[in-house]
């Protein structure tokens, strides 16, 4: 591109001028616009290790021409220019655009000698420092854009002489001090554009003379004070965005005075005071945002009717009244959101005639009454909260027409009578919350039918009755289940040990009894989740243990018997491995033969237990040498590819041998014909899910930790993808699975369930892996290919930049019915207990957040490489900061990028 550019703008040079640059030129083997042709060795030019041209000088030449077919966008390495002392003539283009690209330093002060320059364009780049006040010499400059940089300082007063310009766009840097008075010159000004800077101080008056303006966006900044009232002089205004500041005092009241204000955004701010009059009458209200403010007003008067209105949002204020029956004319409005104020009375069945509401939210209010059966006519409705009310009655059996739902919460109310069973129609709820209520009567069985919920299940502080329907173990995805604060009775079902996602169950306070399931969920819970019950019995500290009161004395032996079998071989196993450390730890990697006859050891080695899963238990082992190791005792299956079967061998034997940072290492293993072992390393901090789970813990795994995670990860799949012979596909990516050390460095762990890809094999076989993370095309094929690690950590991936499952977030986002989650953007799903990223970690995040995102394509085929993963999150380059702040979700599911 360099070279043609060069080329073109030589052969435009008048008389001998082209002749005054010999070496300006390519070989007659090569085509004249020979892209590959690198202008390094001509006179006059300076490239820098990647070959771009860094300066140009061709000074005191002679040349005479113009600068017309010099194409600036063309250099956007461009450091140093110099055509002095030439004979050019005519004008310097009207337009100066190097936008997209990824130019650094300094905006030089020497722009302002542009004097025609009508167009500056420099807008997503890296440039830094402040902006120069020469630019304020460009008497013909008509549009300035310099957004999506990091520069800083104030805003030059300059710019208040630019009289031509009619777009202003400094949006997206860290821009400090006021909004210079000055800017209320620009008389011809349409748009400007401050937003997501440091800027502070209050709104000059002197804004309301921009007559012609029609957006104007100052949200993300530190400004304070009130807005003065010469802002509703702004009659042409379409778009005005406050948001996110540190207003205070009242809004004004003459808005929209021209009939055309469309957005009015003033969330997160400290405005008191009465809603703007002036909004009344403003019927051409597209989006509305006042939430997270103190505004106090009677909302029957203070609204009107908008029939182009699409989202409003007033929640978080101190408005108050019942709510009128004018809010069901808004037949475009989806998102309705009147929560945390103090509304009463009823609820309006004429909600049902805004039939495109897809989320309708009047929690934390005092409205009292039955749920409108109207409500269940919402036929797009996917998000309904009228939690926290005094809302009374039966929930009304029409709920089931809700197809689309997926949350309800009409949780803390005095809804009374059973819970319907036409709840179990709504196939697509994650989310489900009748807590605190007065619901009776039994548990209904169609809530089993509910196979998409994963993020709660929550049916506490009822007045339930009866057993635990065993259909709730067919919840697979199901992260979060609490039954507590009831009157339920029986055993909690078997079934529920197929609940294999489970992380919080909570079940006290009822009348339960028998033992509780022996999942992994239920046995690393603690006693809080089981006590005020009738009769429960398990392996958790403060319940009886089972066995001790039990009545059968065969059963007693049969228990015994178990026992021998398992503890004799693994003395034996642990006897060996003291007795042969030193060389075993060295030299060997091999089978051991189990002995029964070996010496007892003084360790209790069950008392060391520190999980348990599918496949077997983990226990931590203090060998004499001092070393710390984790044994996994597997259970024996009955399948042919159990522990000491030719399969298991053979596969373990290929495990021993991989060697990478990122890879717990296998320090050897012992096949039995009735319990096998696995050797590993020990890692101090336990398994990535509970970090996460834990606030505090969480808070220490930071952007730049929770990035080398991801890196890491990366890193060790592409391995056994790709550089291990044949390749090994891990199929139970989960954060359970993955282990941390004392410096928060991940470990792939737990290969279980593991496959080698082998060239003359199918690669079929059951299916396998943790609910949540399985690959979608599982469900009706078991062919294992590293296709299907890349479903897994693609959701792994979604898990550590939110912080949780993103369950949720990948089923709002692959439902063609919910808008909404497509629309939501991704700095806005990051894990909200840390700080804001930095920006070098925000470009990070960005590619991990597209990366992760390919993973989770429905087809697998189109779903990337380990490698290619691994190499994207290697490279240093940094990315476009506006996507960062802009892409949405949508867009990365869809790779509009």
């Amino acid at each position: 591109m360099e070279t043609e550019a060069l080329l073109k703008w030589k052969a435009s040079l008048l008389n001998d001028s082209p002749s005054l640059l010999p070496t300006w030129t390519i070989s007659n083997s090569s085509s004249y616009f020979n892209k590959t042709t690198s202008p390094c060795s001509w006179s006059g030019i300076s490239c820098n290790n990647e070959g771009n041209v860094v300066k140009l000088k061709v000074s005191s030449l002679g040349l005479q021409g113009t600068l017309l077919n010099f194409k600036f966008s063309s250099f956007p390495n461009l450091t140093g220019l110099d055509f002095s002392s030439n004979a050019l003539f005519g004008t310097i283009p009207a337009s100066l655009k190097l936008v997209r690209n990824n130019l650094s330093g300094t905006i030089p002060a020497s722009l302002g000698n542009l004097s025609d320059l009508t167009t500056l364009y420099l807008f997503e780049n890296q440039l830094s420092g402040s902006i120069p006040p020469e630019i304020g010499n460009l008497k013909s400059l008509e549009s300035l854009a310099l957004y999506i940089n990091t520069l800083t300082g104030s805003i030059p007063a300059s710019l208040g002489n630019l009289s031509n310009l009619t777009t202003l766009y400094l949006s997206k840097n860290q821009l400090s001090g006021s909004i210079p008075p000055e800017i209320g010159n620009l008389k011809s000004l349409v748009d400007l554009q401050l937003s997501t800077n440091n800027l502070s101080g209050t709104i000059p008056a002197s804004l309301g003379n921009l007559k012609s303006l029609v957006e104007l966006e100052l949200a993300s900044n530190m400004l304070s004070g009130s807005i003065p009232p010469h802002i509703g002089n702004l009659t042409n205004l379409k778009i005005l965005e406050l948001f996110n500041n540190n207003f205070s005092g009242n809004l004004p009241q003459n808005l929209c005075r021209g009939g055309s204000l469309e957005q009015f955004a003033t969330a997160f701010n400290n405005f008191t005071g009465p809603i703007p009059k002036g909004l009344r009458n403003c019927s051409s209200l597209v989006r509305v945002r006042l939430d997270r403010n103190q505004l106090a007003d009677n909302i029957s008067e203070a609204f009107g009717v908008y029939p182009k209105l699409d989202y409003m949002d007033l929640s978080h204020n101190n408005l108050y009244e019942e709510l009128s029956r004018t809010w069901g004319k808004y037949h475009n409005l989806t998102y309705f959101s009147l929560s945390s104020n103090k509304f009463f009375g009823s609820i309006p069945p004429e909600f049902r005639e805004s039939t495109q509401l897809r989320k309708l939210d009047l929690s934390n209010n005092h409205l009292v009454g039955e749920i409108p059966k109207e409500l269940m006519k919402l036929n797009f409705l996917i998000y309904l909260n009228l939690s926290h009310n005094e809302l009374s009655g039966q929930l009304p059996r029409e709920i089931g027409s809700l197809s689309e739902l997926d949350r309800l919460d009409i949780s803390s109310n005095n809804l009374s009578g059973p819970v319907p069973k036409e709840v179990g129609i709504c196939s697509k709820l994650l989310y489900l919350n009748l807590s605190n209520n007065g619901f009776n009567g039994s548990i209904p069985t169609q809530i089993g039918d509910l196979i998409s919920l994963d993020i709660l299940l929550e049916l506490s502080h009822n007045e339930l009755t009866g057993g635990i329907p065993s259909k709730i173990g067919s919840l697979q995805k199901l992260v979060n289940l609490n039954l507590s604060h009831n009157m339920l009775s029986g055993h909690i079902p078997s079934s529920f040990e197929q609940m294999k996602s489970l992380s919080s169950i909570d079940v006290s306070y009822n009348q339960l009894e028998g033992r509780i399931p022996t999942n992994k969920a239920f046995q690393n819970l603690s006693f809080d989740a089981f006590k005020n019950n009738k009769d429960l019995c398990g392996n958790v500290s403060g319940l009886q243990v089972c066995d001790s009161f039990s009545t059968s004395k065969s059963n007693a032996m049969d228990k015994l018997k178990v026992v021998i079998i398992i503890v004799l071989p693994l003395l034996g196993v642990l006897f060996l491995i003291l007795a042969s450390v030193g060389v075993f730890f060295i030299f060997y990697r091999k089978k051991i033969d189990v002995k029964e006859d070996q010496e007892e050891i003084q360790k209790d080695f069950p008392g060391h237990c520190i999980g348990r899963g599918g496949y077997g238990s983990v226990y931590k082992v203090e060998l004499l040498t001092g070393q710390v190791v984790a044994v996994k005792k597997l259970h024996p299956l009955e399948d042919g590819a159990g522990p000491g079967s030719k399969a298991f061998l053979d596969e373990i034997s290929v495990l021993s041998k991989v060697r990478h940072r990122n890879i717990v290492r296998l320090y050897g293993f012992c096949s039995h014909a009735r319990n096998s072992f696995i050797i590993s390393e020990y890692l101090e901090r336990g398994n990535l899910s509970k970090v996460l789970s834990d606030s505090e813990e969480a808070v220490k795994l930071d952007w730049v930790r929770r990035v080398n995670i991801i890196k890491g990860l990366a890193n060790a799949f592409s391995y056994l993808h790709h550089d291990c012979s044949p390749p090994i596909v891990h199929r139970d990516i989960s954060s359970s699975n993955i282990l941390l050390d004392i410096e928060y460095e991940a470990r792939v762990s737990d290969f279980g369930t593991a496959r080698l890809l082998k060239p003359d094999s199918s690669n079929w076989t059951e299916l396998a892996g943790t609910y949540g993370y399985v690959a979608p095309e599982l469900a009706y094929t078991m062919r294992v290919t590293e296709k299907c690690d890349m479903y897994s950590f693609g959701v792994l991936t979604l898990e550590v930049l939110i912080g949780k499952h993103p369950g949720e977030l990948i089923s709002s986002l692959t439902s063609s019915s919910s808008p909404t989650g497509q629309n939501v953007i991704l700095k806005d799903i990051l894990d909200g207990r840390l700080s804001p990223p930095t920006l070098h970690a925000s470009h990070k995040l960005f590619t991990i957040a597209k990366l992760a995102f390919s993973c989770l394509d429905a087809n697998p085929e189109s779903r990337p490489t380990m490698k290619h993963v691994s190499q994207e999150l290697s490279k240093a380059k940094a990315l476009d900061l506006e996507l960062f702040h802009t892409m949405t979700l949508g867009q990365l599911m869809h790779r509009e990028i």
